[in-house]
């Protein structure tokens, strides 16, 4: 059960909103290539080129790890598992599923189930989203999500502007015997055993009520990351071998919580998967003048950066990791990263997009985040998923 919410719980909520309105910008003008942003933001804003050139740094440093952690499993043979820790209105699965023409890798995605519900009412309604989970069906190379003795398909109404999502939902849930039922974006009919472990082995289920999602390759739940045994359980419920490789991220969430916390889920990472990289991106350097305004600007908005004074910077990122139990870590600032880790062909095409006279401002933005990498590798699958350009898969 997640617990009520707290003032700033529903303020850091608020940032998942921005962030969308900042990442479509970024698509529409052309930084990068976001297909389904569009069905998460009510309302569009374009954002200065600073911003925009931010985020596009952002989203290709990231981006780039992910796509050198599956170069690295694909390298294994073994199925890929993406967990994505406060993930917001994240479109990264369906993306990439899109332009792979198959489902890229097992994601489990877990945030406040506010935020879900929101997600899982878009995912039901829209047919490009809820399509590529039943497309993602017969490419399953792995067991489904474990399902209780009787699901439900859960589709929107006639008057929904995705007609055939009904059929390809109850498709999924007849195939494997499973009970169906037909619900509004807004009221989901469960079955009488409840969502439980999760969909019929080769179905979808979506549940608006309790904000989920269920299908073998990508699922949605709601999860308070405070709650370290509602993670695992939605680990459990979502089939997932915690053998396999495994990539964590966490994007501008831990920072919000209190140290001992995001800690307490760092060292459950740690534990819980032997073979796994865990990508943290957040806010460093309180402590000069820049910083300082940059805390201060965030406690107005009711989202105090909780976390920070105990991972001011690089080195106290790497020992938070070390310290949880992970075997090898290491931190960039996203300035650094932006200057030696992105694919410069790519840089030198963001940057004629737009006119950009901000340089100071940039590098001292840049200099205030980073990213932060801790990766066990029992298996010596992963070696090679890091910022070293010379030894790592390419993107």
């Amino acid at each position: 059960m997640l617990r009520s919410l707290e003032g700033s719980d529903a303020s850091v909520q608020g940032t998942n909103d921005d962030a969308q309105i900042s990442k479509m910008s970024c698509a529409k003008t052309g930084y990068f290539k976001d297909e389904f942003i569009q069905y998460f933001v009510r309302r569009a804003s374009r954002r200065s080129p600073l911003i925009n050139r931010g985020y596009y740094s952002r989203h290709a440093a990231l981006r780039q790890l992910l796509e050198r952690f599956l170069g690295a499993a694909a390298t294994s043979g073994e199925q890929p598992q993406v967990l994505v820790l406060g993930a917001g209105f994240d479109t990264t699965w369906f993306q990439l599923c899109r332009d792979k023409g198959r489902a890229p890798y097992r994601c489990l995605e877990v945030d406040f189930r506010e935020v879900t519900k929101r997600k899982a009412a878009i995912i039901a309604k829209e047919s490009a989203l809820n399509s590529l989970l039943v497309q993602s069906l017969p490419l399953a190379e792995t067991v489904a999500p474990k399902a209780p003795e009787s699901t439900c398909g859960v589709a929107p109404s006639s008057g929904s502007s995705s007609s055939n999502v009904g059929s390809a939902f109850t498709m999924g849930a007849m195939a494997s015997g499973a009970a169906t039922a037909v619900a509004t974006p807004t009221t989901a009919i469960a079955s009488p055993a409840g969502m439980g472990g999760a969909a019929a082995a080769s179905g979808v289920a979506v549940d608006v009520t309790s904000g989920t999602v269920y299908s073998p390759q990508y699922c949605l739940q709601a999860v308070d990351l405070r709650n370290l045994d509602a993670l695992a359980a939605a680990v459990r419920e979502a089939g997932w071998d915690v053998r396999l490789p495994t990539y964590i991220l966490s994007e501008c969430v831990l920072v919000y919580m209190e140290p001992s916390d995001s800690a307490a889920v760092v060292h459950w990472a740690a534990q819980t998967f032997p073979n796994a990289v865990m990508a943290i991106y957040e806010q460093i350097r309180p402590d000069d003048a820049f910083g300082r305004q940059m805390v201060s600007n965030l406690e107005m908005r009711g989202c105090p950066l909780k976390g920070l004074p105990a991972t001011p910077t690089l080195a106290a990122h790497c020992a938070r990791l070390t310290g949880g139990g992970w075997s090898w870590a290491e931190a960039r600032d996203m300035d650094h990263l932006y200057r030696t880790f992105l694919d410069a062909n790519d840089k030198a095409r963001v940057e004629r997009l737009e006119i950009f006279d901000e340089l100071e401002e940039w590098h001292m933005i840049q200099e205030h985040y980073c990213i932060a990498l801790g990766r066990n590798d029992a298996a010596d699958w992963l070696s090679k998923v890091g910022f070293d350009r010379e030894s790592g898969y390419p993107p």
